[in-house]
C-alpha cells in the first residue's frame, strides 16, 4: 500500500485518496493535509475545487520542480467538525533541484454548506 503524502501513516487510499475522490473533510485539519497530499500529487482539480471562490485564482499550476516531503502540523485553533471556521499553521517541507526549503503557512479555513474550504493564508 502506498503510503499518503500528508504524513498520517495512513495508506493514501484510506487517508486522503477518498477526500480526492470526493468524500468531504470532516476537520479543518483533514482539509489542509489533504491540499498538501494534492499538491504532493499534482491534483490541481482537487485544490481548485476545494478553494474558496471568494480567493480561488483563476489558474492554479503546480510546480512539477516541487519535490513535497513531509508535512508539519505546528498549531490547530477550532476547525473541528462542529465549527464554521478554523485555522491550521503548517509546515511544508520540499526539495527544488536538491535544494530543501520549507513553506510555513498559518491557513484559515470555512465551512459552508458541510464542506471545508481553504480560504486564505494569514
Amino acid at each position: 500500500m502506498t503510503p499518503c503524502p500528508c504524513g498520517s501513516g495512513e495508506p493514501y487510499g484510506a487517508c486522503c485518496g477518498r477526500l480526492h475522490a470526493g468524500e468531504r473533510a470532516a476537520t479543518a485539519e483533514q482539509l489542509m493535509r489533504s491540499r498538501y497530499a494534492a499538491f504532493a500529487l499534482g491534483d490541481e482539480a482537487y485544490l481548485r475545487r476545494t478553494w474558496h471562490r471568494s480567493t480561488r485564482p483563476r489558474r492554479l499550476v503546480p510546480d512539477p520542480t516541487v519535490e513535497w516531503t513531509r508535512l508539519e502540523i505546528v498549531d490547530r485553533v477550532a476547525g473541528g467538525p462542529l465549527d464554521t471556521e478554523g485555522i491550521v499553521e503548517f509546515r511544508a517541507h520540499h526539495r527544488v533541484g536538491g535544494r530543501a526549503g520549507v513553506q510555513a503557512e498559518r491557513s484559515r479555513f470555512v465551512r459552508e454548506d458541510g464542506a471545508w474550504l481553504y480560504l486564505t493564508a494569514e
